[in-house]
């Protein structure tokens, strides 16, 4: 059998890859298209997860079974979506965002989407509010997508409000592959403290993936709660 030369990922190659497969196994409907949209009207930073990422987020929160979901990072609530849907009728979605603006968008998109009665949309900085999730009912999957300075912090408080067995996911973990560079400035210096509280904390059993798509070359790490 002949099998093809390998092929260089070059940058229209990847996103032709993308297209491709979100056409092919990602049905997007009109409330996530513009969710999509509403970043750009609204000015705010286009860094949602990519449609690929945001299935893989909404399968694995119905392989975990999951009912409560925490959500460190909400911009324009378009990786919330795929999570509420995900969740049975009474499951319920926490998540956090910085910027009261940003989450006046994310309750307007998550409204249009449906789910707005299954999401706790809280403003505010994620370490004064995630104290306040403390003695709740535990969650069983979160989801990290905020300031990366903060992702030590913020998997501690992972583990704690989290169930035994609880799926953490914690996105932008490769930086266009400047995660190997020590010197790299404050936000890979985040990612590799938070990948290395993954490695030594006893809390914890990771690994991380490579991801190429239409956001360009990055990753996500997955833990287990143990």
């Amino acid at each position: 059998m002949v099998h093809p030369a390998p092929l260089d990922p070059v940058p229209d190659r990847w996103n032709g890859v993308d297209t491709y497969l979100t056409e092919t196994l990602v049905a997007q409907d009109d409330a996530l298209i513009a969710s999509i949209a509403s970043l750009a009207a609204e000015g705010m930073p286009e860094i949602e997860v990519a449609p690929l990422s945001g299935k893989f987020l909404h399968l694995l929160a119905r392989l975990a079974g999951a009912r409560r979901v925490l959500e460190i990072g909400t911009l324009g609530a378009y990786s919330t979506i795929w999570l509420a849907r995900a969740l049975p009728e009474c499951g319920r979605v926490v998540t956090i965002e910085a910027e009261p603006r940003n989450a006046a968008v994310a309750r307007r998109n998550l409204e249009r989407a449906g789910v707005a009665g299954r999401v706790d949309v809280r403003a505010g900085r994620a370490a004064d509010i995630l104290p306040s999730l403390a003695g709740s009912e535990p969650f069983d999957l979160v989801f990290i997508d905020a300031d990366k300075e903060s992702n030590v912090l913020y998997l501690d408080w992972a583990a704690r409000l989290g169930r035994s067995g609880a799926v953490i996911v914690v996105d932008n973990v490769v930086r266009s592959g400047h995660v190997v560079e020590t010197d790299a400035g404050s936000q890979v210096d985040g990612v590799r403290a938070g990948l290395e509280m993954l490695r030594d904390d006893p809390r914890f059993e990771a690994t991380a993936l490579q991801t190429l798509d239409r956001k360009g070359w990055d990753g996500l790490a997955i833990a287990l709660l143990v």
